[in-house]
């Protein structure tokens, strides 16, 4: 290899603070979020248009049937961990993700009435959370633990870079190629990241926690052992497991305030789909835009500098104060900001520091029980906090009864993240 090429890949390794032989995993490992944020970024926003679509009044009954399917879903997937390799699980799980786009881009081509719209919003909304639940799953299976407070905040960096063109591409593109041309792009892009996973698996034993000399881990080409039910068994029996569900509960409440106060301003003054489409690009674009410079720049430098506690619990604490804020002057550009402060501070800061608690943990609570948290606990949070909230609407006209509720909720979220962020398990 030349030795200017030597010394740009050194450079990088110092910029990230990978150490010699780490740097082409962290890369894999960037590329891999760069395609799973990229193509779901692309979707989104026709998420956010088909809940439109479905009605606004309807939202809580799409958070609620999304919760019913991860009821179903999750134990399925589990049956699946415990009966193939962990090296071969992200295969069959990508592979049936990239045959339902598939399936959704043959019937939007068929049309898009109101209950393809509400069907596809509700499996958008699984879709996400099982894919990078089991991406993050495999980072901390990939990399001990050391190694994950050194390298997750330049590899989340790359579901920020994806979320920067996805949003872009959806905007630019959805005119010229439609809802199927986009569901077509998402499924080329999983399969880019199921390439990256191989990659990262071979690199494990020879770089990563498998590496001779490295802390003690399973072996991933075994399965996880346990029932389908056994990642719920192992939360409920941990005190340090069960912090971190209340953890993702709170945050799912906070973004659900926030969601749905956003999807009746967008409605009120963008009627137009098309339109819409092009507004929640705008509002992605701009959130990943802004955790990119997050994740290069400050991410790092707070955890070095402030632990894991500032990553844990200093968005909380701004959020509160941005519901504080909405109650004063609530408008669609107090909305916006906060919005934005919420999703560019859990996309550099909570969801790093999120991981990082996983790390230090076995197979069984990486796999089974963070994926029970990150798609049953989150999205039963999100179906309990819509229902409340289409009460405290039901009982109080405005946003000032439902931001002061929202502020408290973002100050609990806050204190759990600073004792979790001081605990460890």
């Amino acid at each position: 290899m030349p030795a200017a090429v030597m010394t740009a890949a050194q450079r990088l390794a110092r910029a990230i603070n990978a150490e010699p032989g780490e740097l082409r995993a962290a890369l894999n490992g960037f590329a891999l979020f760069f395609c799973l944020f990229c193509g779901y970024f692309m979707l989104r926003p026709i998420r956010e248009a088909m809940g439109i679509r479905g009605g606004v009044e309807n939202l809580q009954w799409l958070f609620s049937a999304t919760f019913v399917l991860m009821l179903v879903a999750v134990p399925l997937f589990a049956w699946l961990n415990s009966r193939v390799p962990r090296s071969r699980y992200i295969d069959w799980v990508y592979g049936l993700f990239i045959l339902n786009l598939l399936a959704f881009a043959a019937a939007f081509a068929q049309g898009d009435g109101v209950w393809l719209a509400r069907l596809f919003y509700v499996w958008l909304s699984v879709y996400n959370l099982f894919v990078v639940s089991v991406a993050w799953s495999l980072m901390s299976d990939v990399f001990d633990a050391a190694q994950a407070r050194r390298l997750f905040a330049f590899i989340a960096a790359g579901a920020s870079c994806g979320g920067l063109l996805g949003p872009a591409l959806s905007t630019l593109a959805v005119g010229a190629i439609g809802h199927s041309g986009l569901l077509l792009g998402a499924a080329l892009l999983l399969a880019g990241a199921l390439a990256a996973k191989h990659l990262l698996m071979a690199w494990r034993p020879l770089g990563g926690a498998g590496r001779p000399g490295a802390p003690p881990s399973e072996d991933p080409r075994e399965p996880v052992p346990g029932n389908p039910f056994s990642g719920i068994g192992r939360v409920l029996a941990s005190p340090y497991l069960l912090g971190v569900a209340a953890f993702v509960i709170l945050l799912a409440s906070a973004s659900t305030f926030l969601y749905f106060e956003q999807a009746r301003l967008v409605q009120q003054r963008f009627p137009d789909p098309i339109e819409q489409v092009r507004v929640f690009g705008l509002i992605d674009f701009t959130v990943q835009a802004l955790s990119l410079l997050a994740q290069l720049f400050v991410t790092g430098r707070v955890a070095d500098k402030l632990g894991l506690r500032a990553l844990l619990a200093g968005v909380p604490l701004l959020v509160c104060l941005g519901f504080v804020g909405l109650a004063l002057a609530p408008t669609f550009a107090v909305l916006a900001a906060l919005m934005i402060v919420r999703r560019v501070g859990e996309y550099a800061f909570v969801r790093p520091g999120r991981e990082m608690l996983f790390a230090p943990l076995d197979a069984h609570s990486k796999y089974k029980a963070k994926n029970f948290i990150d798609t049953v606990v989150y999205r039963g949070g999100d179906a309990l906090s819509a229902w409340f909230k289409a009460l405290l609407d039901g009982l109080a006209q405005g946003v000032l009864v439902a931001a002061l509720v929202g502020a408290g909720l973002a100050a609990l979220w806050a204190a759990l993240g600073w004792y979790l962020g001081g605990r460890r398990p």
